[in-house]
């Protein structure tokens, strides 16, 4: 099983799609990746063998910011918006969709499960 940037990949894939279980890198990052150190991306990701391991370890560690060291700038980010107070900042402070989408409907994802009208106790 390969492992790179503490991630395992997944066995009998294709080596393009089991790069982007990695976090930060997605289906374009990791074309672009596996041309750069000449490997098919069709190759499955148990067929290859160590040096080529290496070759894709090195390439990511040296040029990408991945996992970890990714979530905690993504995180600084919001924590940054939030502190300042801009517009962005308070939509996260509250749970809400940032992007300017509505929330009359459809904003369950970001607001959570729907509570419905309370109801008066009966006697």
């Amino acid at each position: 099983m390969a492992r790179i940037a503490g991630v395992n990949l997944p066995r009998n894939k294709r080596i393009v799609i089991a790069l982007t279980y990695i976090y930060g890198i997605g289906r374009s990052t990791s074309e672009k990746i596996l041309s750069e150190v000449e490997i098919d991306p069709n190759t499955k990701s148990d067929d290859l063998n160590d040096e080529e391991l290496a070759r894709i370890r090195e390439k990511i560690e040296n040029t990408y910011k991945i996992e970890g060291d990714l979530r905690r700038e993504v995180t600084t980010n919001i924590k940054r918006l939030m502190d300042i107070g801009c517009y962005r900042g308070l939509r996260h402070r509250r749970s809400l969709p940032v992007r300017g989408q509505r929330t009359k409907t459809n904003a369950r994802t970001r607001k959570g499960p729907n509570r419905g009208p309370v109801s008066k106790k009966r006697k």
